[in-house]
């Protein structure tokens, strides 16, 4: 049974009054909708102490590190008791490495969560009032383990000045795992063992009259240069009490030995020696296309500060400061244009295959006090590529916390999240590897029932453990959803550990929203409707004063055409701006209350029904097919303006590939009326449009489609985040411009671009077949070669099927690397 977690978080929620308020209820219902969580709910703090979210959830299915970025997505964060490290560490080259490290890890006191991939990178949650990140590093010293450099860790909402760094572990590199000759050190030792072999073998066979000690002497030091790493990894496992594959070939070469078959034994211990160097090797290679997202932003900037150019690293780079870029350079930070046009290559960043225009924004200030809000034509990522005109960008983000450090960051620790089939395959090995242990000893005692002597009942037995040792099993979907998540980030989409990557590929149903999503998220002004005795101008007036306070697409779109349509009339200021989600705004306005927002909002909580000028205006939009929103200044109904939102360039494309990849059914949800809805589903080409949701009846609507069949939402990840996580997965577009999005999805594409998704379907459902191929080989070899050994076969041969499968298993995994994108082919 899998164990449950009880965790009590003190949750920081910026200018937040006390856990009654609506952001602690949203974020609790994001928490909740999530696979893994069983409950949420708020404790009161005691003695004058901040109220407690006690979280009770499954650590494999979803990890802390995982909770605590929909934390920071709903606007929170995690008190510093809490900490989260995630090293690249030399010292773990193979599958069955990491579980050891991983276990090892969990069993320390304070430790909350730990996993390692095989891919060497390990990220662990702490409690700081138990032990620390010092303790955690001797813990992996005793390991051999070492963080690689600067360790990429990442602490959220430490306490004050509780920064630790590491300058001492860069020297280390290679060193860890690679010992006295680099990082190729295993793989030289395979081969001097593979030489001695040989040379022993040939001296025993060809040369006459040779000494009998020589052909020993070779196989003894074939023993030493074969098994060294192999006895370090049992001596590990001997002290977790595990009994693992390692300790399983050194049982079996020893009592090859003590038979007196020291060639066959050297020869086990070299397949099996130069099959964990080949296994590092190719996991190195997946490895590496991940660190090489890491390699694309520059290492220097070209910066205009107190009137002088000067060349600067990177990660002295300030927000605010101006950044000269000349022409086919890279971007060396997040931020937007204040000089300058050109067209930018994004792919390295979002996936986009054609080059992006770019111009400088209108209104620095602006653009400095929201740049979230930024237009992509301004804004540029790092590592992207300027094209033939210089430029000049003003700095938003610092170098780590720009898109592509966030993604590498994010990448590199979806590595250690397990997915479904290497969840089921971790629970078959507990019960498999110690059935096989029992097996083997009973063969022992063979030769009793059996006319056998004793030595080939142990050589039986000892064949047998070698034979249905599940190495590749082990290896079969880490090295797959390693692949297929390093594949995804090259192509603009992030993947957040195995789960997501798994269940993309086995949905039969989406849902989409609306707006930004199946729609341009930009509208523009149709119509304005008044009622008897006031003007437009007065409407607009109004409707511009309190629009301009909000960032949603809707009341930008009434604040810059509604300016258009003034001309150069003087707007009043407005203040107290409400965000009544899914509903509209409420703020001040020369003393008195103004409403904007859809005509259900009246008439509700508080908030005088509509007039009748104002229904029959909302009924002239709707049966037009307009987005409407109603304009009330104090009890005034001024009129209402109506919006048209146009259908996303290529989203009928998208959705025809995803039928195409086996999506059989796709819905809109949308907070529109039924009517707009319907129009635009009809224009993208959707059978299914469900309008007038609330937020809360969208979560609703996903979990009716999710009581049907695994369904996925897709959305901007701001507004939809609580739907997101109540669908199978979450996925959101246009992440690399949001951090919301960024942190509250399961899968972000980093392009605002919905043609990205087939892609990541198609992946997906790729990296399945691949991981049950690898399943089916791993299985399937253990099951051939048990009878076999049961029935003769030698350890020889059987090492040689047996590490033959896990170089199989690991190279068909790396197929993923190089997938295809449809649309580029």
């Amino acid at each position: 049974m899998t164990e449950k977690l009880r965790l009590d978080l003190q949750i920081l929620l910026p200018h937040v009054p006390d856990q009654a308020d609506a952001c602690v209820g949203r974020l609790i219902r994001d928490l909740e909708g999530r696979d893994g969580i069983e409950q949420v709910h708020v404790r009161d703090g005691e003695d004058g102490t901040p109220a407690q979210v006690c979280i009770h959830y499954d650590a494999e299915m979803l990890p802390l590190a995982r909770i605590r970025e929909i934390v920071e997505g709903a606007g929170a964060a995690i008190s510093g008791r809490y900490g989260h490290a995630s090293w690249e560490v030399d010292g773990i080259v193979h599958q069955r490495r990491a579980r050891t490290v991983g276990e090892r890890l969990r069993a320390l006191p304070g430790v909350l969560e730990a996993e390692a991939s095989a891919a060497g990178r390990v990220a662990i949650e702490f409690d700081r009032e138990r032990t620390s990140e010092q303790d955690l590093r001797k813990a992996l010293a005793e390991l051999k383990v070492v963080p690689r450099g600067q360790p990429a860790k990442e602490q959220h909402a430490h306490a004050e000045g509780d920064h630790d760094h590491d300058h001492e572990a860069g020297d280390h590199k290679g060193h860890a795992h690679g010992g006295l000759l680099g990082p190729n050190t295993e793989l030289i030792f395979a081969l001097v063992c593979g030489g001695l072999l040989i040379t022993g073998y040939a001296i025993e066979k060809l040369v006459a009259g040779a000494p009998g000690w020589l052909p020993l002497a070779c196989y003894v030091a074939a023993y030493f240069f074969g098994g060294v790493y192999t006895l370090r990894e049992a001596i590990d496992n001997l002290r977790m009490k595990r009994f693992e594959i390692d300790t399983l070939m050194l049982v079996a070469a020893a009592g090859a030995a003590a038979l007196g078959s020291w060639a066959e034994g050297a020869l086990l211990l070299f397949l099996f020696s130069l099959g964990h160097a080949l296994e590092h090797y190719a996991m190195g290679r997946a490895k590496r296309a991940i660190e090489a997202l890491a390699e694309l932003a520059p290492d220097t900037a070209v910066v205009r500060r107190d009137g002088q150019v000067q060349e600067i690293a990177v990660e002295e780079l300030a927000v605010g400061d101006i950044v000269l870029v000349k022409p086919n350079e890279r971007m060396p930070a997040d931020g937007f244009l204040v000089l300058g046009t050109s067209s930018v290559n994004q792919a390295p960043v979002t996936g986009e295959s054609i080059p992006v225009d770019k111009r400088p924004v209108d209104d620095p200030a602006t653009a400095r006090a929201r740049p979230d809000g930024v237009d992509t034509a301004s804004r540029v990522f790092a590592g992207t590529i300027n094209g033939s005109g210089a430029i000049e960008i003003e700095v938003t983000r610092k170098s780590s916390d720009s898109a592509l450090a966030r993604v590498v960051k994010m990448v590199s620790e979806a590595e250690t999240r397990k997915s479904p089939t290497q969840r089921f395959t971790d629970r078959f090995e507990r019960i498999f590897v110690p059935a096989v242990l029992v097996l083997a000893f009973l063969l022992l005692f063979a030769w009793v029932v059996v006319d056998e002597p004793f030595r080939d009942s142990f050589y039986r037995a000892m064949a047998v453990l070698v034979a249905a040792s599940p190495c590749a099993l082990a290896i079969a979907t880490p090295s797959a959803v390693l692949s297929g998540i390093a594949r995804a980030a090259r192509g603009g989409v992030l993947i957040k550990g195995g789960a997501p990557l798994e269940e993309l590929g086995s949905l039969n149903a989406m849902a989409f929203d609306k707006t930004g999503t199946l729609t341009e998220g930009r509208p523009r002004i149709t119509d304005v409707v008044t009622v008897e005795g006031v003007t437009e101008e007065e409407l607009l007036t109004v409707a511009v004063a309190v629009e301009s306070l909000s960032d949603h697409p809707l009341a930008a779109a009434i604040a810059r055409d509604g300016r258009e349509r003034l001309g150069g009339r003087e707007i009043p200021a407005a203040g107290g701006l409400e965000n009544l989600i899914g509903r509209g705004v409420t703020a001040t306005l020369g003393g008195e209350t103004v409403w904007i927002g859809k005509a259900e909002m009246f008439g509700t909580d508080g908030v005088a029904p509509l007039g009748e000028s104002a229904a029959a205006a909302i009924a002239q939009l709707r049966e037009a097919g307009r987005t409407s929103m109603v304009v009330r200044q104090g009890t005034r109904d001024l009129g209402a303006i109506g919006l048209l939102d146009t259908a996303r360039e290529g989203a009928p494309e998208a959705l025809k590939e995803l039928r195409a990849l086996g999506i059989t059914r796709m819905i809109m949800i949308s907070g529109d009326h039924q009517r707009v809805a319907e129009a635009i589903a009809s224009e993208v080409g959707l059978d299914e449009a469900w309008g007038d949701l609330m937020p809360e009846d969208k979560v609703e609507a996903i979990r009716k489609l999710r009581e049907q069949d695994k369904v996925a939402m897709v959305g901007d990840g701001v507004n939809d985040a609580p739907a997101m996580a109540n669908a199978t997965v979450g996925i959101s577009m246009g992440a690399a411009g949001s951090d919301v999005a960024l942190e509250t999805a399961d899968v972000a594409l980093m392009a605002d671009d919905l043609r990205h998704l087939p892609f990541a379907v198609g992946l997906s459902r790729h990296t399945r077949g691949v991981i049950r191929q690898n399943v089916y080989v791993s299985l399937g070899i253990v099951a051939f070669l048990v009878p076999a050994t049961i029935f003769g076969l030698g350890i020889g041969p059987a090492v040689a099927i047996h590490e033959g499968s896990t170089l199989l298993v690991v190279f068909n995994a790396l197929r993923l690397l190089a997938y295809r994108d449809p649309r580029t082919t």
